[in-house]
């Protein structure tokens, strides 16, 4: 395609979208069910649980049924999580570890079980090694400041790459700035797009103290090769974490297994509440992390002239916590592991390397990533010869379908591969193979409205 095209265009304005609303809603009455070689033992995921999800059954502002992908930017959540969210405001609302009585010990009950569903959720070896926060960037922030603040000096050198997600990208040029420590940026492979791990092996040296990135990327699709780059990071007595927001909500993590030192998750992007996220690391090195934040809750002793503070993880929870929305992620992950990872994983496979296929299959389009047969997420970063991806995602709405466009919080990828920005369509176990084929039978026709006026 060529990208030119899209960078000059100039998006179409909302009164355009609407004049042509009638036409992109056509889509609705042309598209028929199709069959689609998903296994039988995984396809009824999304027929299970869409009944736990009623805002996927309502019409949008056009008049059209809604087709939810942009899961990647947050997932729906199902009526267990909302219920669990709305129960603790209904039924014991008490702030936690700061009292005896009933509602403040039931409060810490829940609040410090969902830890502890988390922990298991990602195979931690002890609950203590999860620390909640607001997200994933606090989390990254969290790491940037303490660990990174104490051990890293002018010289010192961190790995990153271009593909990563600006929440691990601004914490450490931050540092940077602080320490004079050196941030390298591994670039992707020419044909596949993906992290290229000869540069990669190529950049590492004894003065890297750390290698971060993405253990999926939330454009390209692709999977780091966590044991390699763990294995490149120990070689030379570095640290890796990982920014698993991509990972964790879409297939089984083991932090164990993985071998790094910290991980970071966002609960609204695996069926839990927004404002709340987390950190896992291991324990030797959450307990070698000084404070971050002062307040309550993160200290043993205080007295005038100094202060003492608690083990990980209240050292790094300062303050009254989110504990509604803790507790909420705590059912998210039940709700997750009731209908197990592993089968989410395969369901999604099956129904990523399907919509790749059919948007594949659509003159002008051009996706960003490696194929299906190299292992990628169940998502659609693309454009269209000449077509804006913003006037793509207006008219795509007008048919009902929620797309995202924009450079998807990762501004350097997107000037890597030449491109003002990019659409996307991101999929969860609750998509179906017929939202799919609405979606591209809805971009065929968007593309079709271009081509007619040009």
């Amino acid at each position: 395609m060529s990208l030119a095209a899209v960078t000059s265009h100039t998006p179409m304005g909302a009164a355009s979208a609407q004049r042509h609303g009638a036409a992109t809603r056509r889509t609705r009455r042309t598209t028929v069910t199709r069959a689609i070689a998903i296994n039988a033992a995984t396809s009824s995921i999304a027929t299970e649980t869409r009944k736990d999800f009623p805002i996927l059954n309502q019409k949008t502002e056009s008049g059209a049924t809604l087709v939810y992908l942009d899961n990647a930017a947050t997932s729906q959540k199902p009526n267990q999580v909302v219920d669990a969210h709305m129960f603790y405001y209904k039924d014991y609302n008490s702030n936690v570890h700061r009292g005896v009585h009933y509602l403040s010990a039931k409060a810490t009950n829940a609040y410090e079980q969902s830890r502890a569903k988390l922990a298991k959720f990602i195979n931690a070896k002890t609950d203590r090694e999860v620390v909640f926060t607001r997200n994933a960037s606090e989390a990254i922030n969290l790491v940037a400041n303490t660990w990174g603040t104490s051990n890293l000096k002018a010289g010192d050198e961190i790995i990153l790459s271009v593909l990563e997600h600006h929440s691990n990208i601004v914490p450490w040029q931050l540092l940077a700035e602080r320490t004079g420590c050196v941030l390298k940026f591994v670039g992707l492979t020419k044909d596949t797009q993906e992290l290229d791990m000869d540069e990669l092996r190529s950049l590492v040296n004894e003065k890297t103290k750390l290698i971060t990135t993405a253990h999926v990327s939330n454009v390209l699709g692709c999977e780091a090769s966590v044991e390699e780059i763990v294995k490149l990071a120990r070689g030379v007595g570095a640290k890796v974490l990982l920014d698993a927001c991509q990972s964790v909500p879409h297939m089984t993590v083991d932090v164990q297994t993985l071998g790094v030192d910290w991980i970071v998750g966002s609960g609204h992007k695996m069926c839990g509440p927004t404002g709340i996220g987390f950190l896992w690391g291991r324990m030797d090195v959450l307990e070698s992390m000084p404070p971050w934040m002062g307040g309550g809750e993160m200290i043993a002793d205080v007295f005038l002239e100094k202060s003492t503070y608690a083990e990980p993880p209240a050292r790094f929870e300062a303050g009254t916590p989110a504990i509604a929305e803790a507790i909420a992620l705590g059912e998210a992950c039940d709700y997750l592991t009731k209908i197990g990872m592993d089968r989410v994983h395969a369901y999604e496979v099956e129904i990523g390397k399907y919509l790749y296929e059919k948007l594949s299959a659509v003159e002008g389009v051009t996706i960003y990533g490696p194929p299906p047969s190299r292992g990628r997420a169940s998502l659609c970063a693309f454009n269209v010869d000449g077509i804006h991806a913003n006037d793509i995602c207006t008219l795509l709405d007008q048919s009902g379908v929620a797309c995202r466009s924009g450079h998807h919080c990762t501004q350097p990828l997107h000037r890597y591969l030449n491109a003002a920005g990019s659409a996307r369509a991101s999929l969860y176990f609750y998509n179906t193979p017929d939202e799919v084929d609405i979606f591209v039978d809805a971009l065929r026709s968007t593309i079709e409205f271009f081509r007619d006026i040009e």
